[in-house]
């Protein structure tokens, strides 16, 4: 619904870094119907982003993960040189370099990030892994190493887990099942993504989750969406391509509490996996930044754009009402994939032919150019994560 003549927050110039992000959509649209001068800071015209038609203004600047100076100092010059009230980023990239910059850019925009300090509490997950278990919060055993020879292998069970202190995306993960293997994928993923750590494994095939959270400056939380992760891609442990809403008690009990622990303010997206052993839903990671998932949010009648400018401008942040279960979020390019993949293609449910209650991340009748443009650059896209995450 459009609601530009009556919101509290119309004329409100909003920035969003990174156009080619799948959250990025739903986000554009909230702000755009609250009257909202949305502009989307992109890296290329095949950016979701830049050919969105709610999209105010899009533009083209540096934003390359592999060269973080120029494209810090393209963003901090965008901040600085145009007239914005809010900037939130879009990934974690973007996330990073708002948070080590935020006092500075702070003088010129309301900055939706956390401070560093608490920042870096999620986005370093030996952080989070560290505070879990200090607060009998359930989560993998975990333990940092800068060096193979620090690994007691009387102490752990093989197959393990080794994957970056800081990623995203599954970005790093490795399951490795002897002492070779993890010598050799260490070294791989100390070079590619520095620091790593070292995880128990919990079978994959088991329940895992996503939770969307807000919390307000008092650690209350304004809303909570947990989805039940039905399908992920690669197989083997990837990201989700298909997310049905349920509720957990369990889960959200342990969300907030950790969130509590470490004083996070504002949005954060977790991930959990459910221990066949022991029966507990784990968490694995925080992720400090709106989640591809979010879509999800607003199909479920929760206005996460207003939420974000509530807390952004010291409002009371409006609480919807429930959501119902059941309903679906499909990543139709990544499910695609999985379909081609999995054994279970033709047993999954909800069926994979099924589009019912079922809203997709990319695609929308509403404008087909985003999900045109996605399209064409998928390819490209799934050969370069697969590089990063080392998938054969």
């Amino acid at each position: 619904m459009d609601t530009t003549n009556t919101s509290h927050y119309f004329g409100k110039r909003i920035l969003l870094i990174d156009g080619g992000s799948r959250q990025v959509l739903p986000m554009i649209k909230g702000f755009h119907n609250l009257g909202c001068t949305v502009t989307v800071y992109c890296n290329s015209k095949l950016d979701v982003g830049y050919v969105y038609k709610y999209t105010d203004n899009a533009i083209l600047r540096k934003f390359d993960p592999s060269d973080k100076e120029a494209s810090s100092n393209s963003i901090i010059s965008e901040i600085k040189t145009r007239n914005y009230d809010v900037v939130i980023p879009m990934n974690d990239f973007a996330a990073l370099i708002l948070a080590e910059n935020k006092e500075e850019l702070s003088q010129y925009a309301i900055i939706y990030v956390n401070d560093w300090d608490i920042y870096r509490m999620a986005y370093d997950k030996i952080n989070t892994m560290k505070v879990c278990m200090e607060n009998n919060i359930p989560c993998p055993k975990t333990a940092i190493i800068r060096n193979i020879d620090e690994i007691d292998y009387a102490e752990w069970k093989f197959p393990l887990v080794i994957k970056p202190r800081s990623s995203y995306g599954a970005n790093g993960f490795n399951i490795v099942n002897t002492p070779a293997e993890l010598s050799a994928h260490f070294s791989q993923t100390e070079k590619k993504f520095g620091p790593s750590l070292v995880q128990e494994y919990i079978e994959q095939d088991n329940k895992q989750y996503q939770v969307e959270m807000i919390m307000d400056d008092y650690g209350n939380c304004k809303t909570i969406v947990i989805m039940d992760k039905v399908r992920w891609y690669p197989i083997n442990g990837g990201s989700s391509t298909m997310n049905v809403a349920i509720h957990d008690n369990e889960i959200k009990n342990s969300c907030i509490e950790l969130l509590r622990k470490i004083k996070w303010h504002g949005y954060a997206s977790l991930d959990l996996i459910r221990d066949s052993k022991d029966g507990k839903a784990k968490i694995l990671e925080i992720n400090p930044r709106i989640n591809g998932t979010a879509k999800l949010c607003f199909a479920l009648g929760i206005d996460l754009s207003k939420m974000i400018l509530d807390d952004c401008f010291g409002n009371e942040i409006t609480e919807f009402p429930d959501y119902n279960d059941g309903i679906c979020l499909r990543y139709f390019h990544m499910d695609l994939l999985w379909f081609l993949k999995s054994k279970n293609r033709f047993k999954a449910k909800p069926s994979w032919f099924s589009f019912k209650n079922t809203v997709d991340e990319i695609f929308g009748f509403d404008d087909l150019k985003p999900a045109i443009v996605y399209s064409i650059t998928a390819f490209k896209k799934l050969i370069n994560d697969k590089n990063k995450r080392g998938i054969n």
